[in-house]
């Protein structure tokens, strides 16, 4: 494999599973230095043991200003700079209209707006002029999902943000790009339902997808590392679906 991330300085955050761990592991073998977080430090252990010793694991919840500042501060010690940024920390949960809280509005927007927003701006200092910066989207950015308007809502600012802030970076060439997968097989995605209804919803979901199936992590880790590469370097403000087809048919 080409590494054409070689020297590269990349922060993933949400790293210690699923489309996040397969992007550092995707990142890491086409040559990039790996920071991740996570908010688990067991969860965190693992996935660098997983990763190699290039990696470095951060704990870290990325809805807490202060400790983003603590992930810059390490990073800005050991390596300096950033040029790659992969704001992926996010979830959320199914509810429907009637019985949605303050609680459940709160968290999800903490983690998926506010987070990815100061994500985002306490790495400026340390993202390098031309840096490539990836926002974690969803299909659901475009497309109405009966029990899930709040996390589908928070996926539609996260989408804005990447058009408004290619346009505040302009002047570095900061690109600011958002990836959009669909359903792709997760714990994260597993984890909306009991675990005697997953494969349910995994087969109903598939059933949407035109080709018939789910993502897998790894694919949407290779877009996001085309994203930061040189390969994608007029790429920029753009929503890419990596979802099968599911919002475009």
């Amino acid at each position: 494999m080409s590494k054409q991330l070689s020297g590269k300085i990349a922060l993933i955050t949400g790293g210690t599973s699923g489309i996040g761990l397969a992007a550092a592991q995707e990142l890491a073998a086409q040559g990039a230095q790996v920071y991740i977080t996570g908010r688990r430090q067991q969860e965190l252990d693992a996935a660098v043991a997983t990763l190699g010793s290039t990696a470095v694991g951060v704990r870290a919840d990325a809805s807490s200003l202060t400790e983003l500042d603590a992930v810059y501060a390490l990073i800005a010690k050991q390596s300096g700079r950033l040029d790659i940024l992969f704001a992926n920390a996010g979830g959320g949960d199914m509810m429907p209209l009637g019985a949605i809280t303050e609680e459940h509005f709160d968290r999800i927007f903490a983690t998926n707006v506010r987070g990815v927003l100061f994500t985002v701006q306490k790495a400026l200092p340390l993202l390098v002029d031309g840096a490539s910066v990836i926002l974690t989207g969803s299909t659901v950015s475009i497309k109405g999902t009966e029990n899930f308007s709040v996390y589908s809502a928070s996926k539609a600012a996260v989408r804005n943000f990447a058009r408004s802030w290619s346009l505040d970076l302009k002047n570095r060439g900061i690109r600011v790009n958002v990836v959009s997968p669909g359903p792709v097989r997760t714990n994260g995605l597993g984890g909306l339902v009991p675990e005697e209804h997953r494969q349910g919803l995994f087969d109903s979901l598939a059933a949407q997808v035109p080709l018939g199936r789910l993502g897998e992590p790894e694919e949407i880790a290779k877009v996001v590392a085309f994203l930061a590469s040189g390969a994608a370097s007029f790429v920029n403000g753009i929503e890419l679906f990596v979802d099968g087809g599911m919002a475009q048919v």
